[in-house]
């Protein structure tokens, strides 16, 4: 199977998009989830707003000794160039990297983006809504929903789960078949 791609998720501590508090990339080559990659974040000032950590429940101490996003940036980056990059609700996640990016004066990173939500939208109309507890109910896979690893790992399955449906071998085909966007990511 020809898909290659990798899927990435992020928590935040505040309703700032500079705020990470953890990150998720899961690396898919042929079809198969190759490498994953999981860190919590301090977040500016280890901040953290009492609603946020209601949803993921990570908390200031757990964050207090963990890197900046600009520290682990140089990694992220070289992990993002040139690839094509998931995310469930993409505006959000990609929104953190630009937000983080713009906030720490980082070097701005290249690579194609799309959105699994849409993907599901196409892939599966018939069901009620296209959030990640949703589909991934859907699709029989059980996860800690607002766990970074666990949402980049569902939403890494996203594509091959709709593949195996429809009977396709590569992204292209699968893009193909359903109309979904896959569009630059830019930072600006």
């Amino acid at each position: 199977m020809n898909m290659n791609y990798c899927a990435i998720d992020f928590e935040t501590a505040t309703a700032k998009r500079d705020s990470a508090c953890s990150v998720a990339l899961i690396e898919v080559e042929a079809g198969k989830i190759v490498k994953e990659h999981y860190t919590l974040l301090q977040p500016p000032g280890n901040i953290y707003s009492y609603r946020n950590i209601q949803i993921h429940g990570i908390r200031p101490q757990d964050t207090k000794n963990a890197p900046t996003f600009a520290r682990l940036w140089p990694q992220l980056r070289r992990l993002l160039e040139g690839r094509l990059v998931l995310a469930h609700n993409a505006p959000f996640d990609m929104g953190v990297i630009k937000g983080c990016i713009k906030s720490f004066d980082l070097e701005p990173v290249e690579f194609r983006q799309c959105c699994t939500v849409k993907m599901s939208r196409w892939a599966w109309p018939e069901l009620e809504n296209h959030r990640l507890g949703t589909v991934g109910k859907y699709l029989n896979i059980e996860f800690n929903h607002h766990n970074a690893l666990d949402d980049a790992l569902t939403c890494a399955k996203i594509p091959l789960y709709a593949a195996r449906e429809l009977g396709v071998q590569s992204f292209a085909e699968l893009k193909a078949r359903l109309g979904f966007p896959v569009i630059d990511f830019r930072c600006s």
